[in-house]
């Protein structure tokens, strides 16, 4: 590789992380076209494990963004945690069906198989 191409990764890769990941962003601060961004990530495999790393700290920002919410008694906040989180434990929503008077329906599912030819 080429040094100036190393070198446009490189600043690619700092910007992509100042953005905590946002594509476009990152792309404008370095000057590097967003089809060029892709082709290095479907190409180059230790540019994509450098992006992948970059995601992983975005996504622990925001985890830490939501404990702290939680910790200022956000209600939403904690709610949210425990839906996807506490699912284990039993803070799940379910939806359930039923017919006039919480008496149960009759339904039938059907399933249709279109990869069948209808010659």
């Amino acid at each position: 590789m080429d040094k100036s191409r190393h070198i446009k990764k490189e600043s690619m890769l700092k910007a992509l992380e100042k953005s905590l990941g946002v594509v476009t962003v990152a792309c404008r601060k370095s000057d590097v076209p967003r089809s060029t961004f892709y082709k290095w990530l479907n190409e180059d495999e230790d540019f994509a494990l450098a992006v992948k790393e970059i995601e992983n700290i975005a996504l622990d920002f925001a985890e830490s963004q939501l404990h702290e919410q939680i910790g200022n008694a956000n209600t939403a906040a904690t709610i949210f945690y425990l839906k996807t989180k506490g699912k284990k434990r039993g803070y799940i929503e379910r939806q359930e069906i039923t017919g006039a008077d919480g008496m149960p329906t009759n339904f039938q599912i059907e399933i249709i198989d279109k990869t069948e030819d209808t010659d």
